[in-house]
């Protein structure tokens, strides 16, 4: 779907990933500025609001009615035991963990102890659970998440038959991006819809022109055109899984490298 022309070729100076900077330095992105003399910037341009346990309490779920929890982010994680805490509810020892990755299950440490709990962990999509899901039908699922969020886990788990509930924990609202009316960038990075709908609500008369899209993923790619942008960079691809891999494939031949 990225097109990648001869006119859209023009060298890259300048990034801005729509994401916050990476704590970790051996980040891919900081190599990639050094390895290329790149200016690499770093600005989300979505932020989550939490749900108050107002709002939450409309939506009538009792979490101590379920037998196992979803987690998708260290967000989702965060908000819902805030959630928990302000309405005095502690996890029983018996309550299954469904996590989506490594580093979410490891983010779970900071408010359970994770060897006294029952944990399931993918890799790193959605997708790498559903095994888990199909093993544990009889669970009476959980899943906290955003009032913006994927359709992969509902879609499967209501195919499948097994019994969940959605609670609404947060909202993904756009960020204020007024500082960036005058700065220009070569190419914006993102990794959601969301992103590319802030860019669009902060800023409704932005003209592409030769600033080059790069997205993650197909729904972010979708929104990109359905936008009305040229997506000149797509990620993953066969070749480059990451989004630092597509950048540098396309560097090397827009920079003629």
């Amino acid at each position: 779907m990225s097109k990648i022309t001869k006119d859209r070729l023009n060298p890259v100076k300048s990034i801005l990933v729509s994401q916050p900077r990476p704590s970790d330095e051996k980040s891919p992105y900081f190599q990639l500025a050094e390895k290329y003399h790149l200016k690499i910037d770093f600005r989300p341009f979505i932020q989550v609001e939490p749900v108050s346990v107002k709002d939450f309490r409309k939506q009538k779920i009792d979490i101590l009615k379920h037998t196992a929890i979803i987690f998708t982010s260290r967000n989702a994680i965060d908000h819902f035991f805030t959630i928990c805490k302000e309405l005095k509810i502690e996890m029983p020892a018996d309550m299954k963990y469904f996590c989506i990755s490594e580093q979410t299950a490891h983010y779970l440490q900071k408010y359970i102890v994770i060897r006294k709990r029952k944990l399931f962990v993918g890799q790193r999509t959605a997708s790498d659970l559903f095994d888990y899901f199909k093993k544990h039908k009889s669970e009476k699922y959980l899943f906290p998440c955003s009032d913006i969020r994927k359709e992969d886990i509902p879609e499967y788990l209501n195919k499948m038959g097994i019994a969940f509930t959605e609670a609404i924990i947060y909202h993904t609202v756009a960020a204020d991006l007024s500082d960036l009316r005058d700065i220009k960038y070569d190419v914006l990075a993102f990794f959601s819809p969301s992103g590319i709908k802030s860019l669009k609500h902060n800023f409704p008369d932005f003209e592409q022109n030769n600033t080059r899209i790069a997205a993650f993923g197909p729904t972010t790619a979708k929104e990109v055109l359905d936008q009305g942008l040229i997506l000149d960079i797509e990620a993953p691809m066969p070749n480059a899984p990451s989004m630092t891999g597509a950048l540098e494939l396309y560097i090397k031949k827009a920079n003629n490298l």
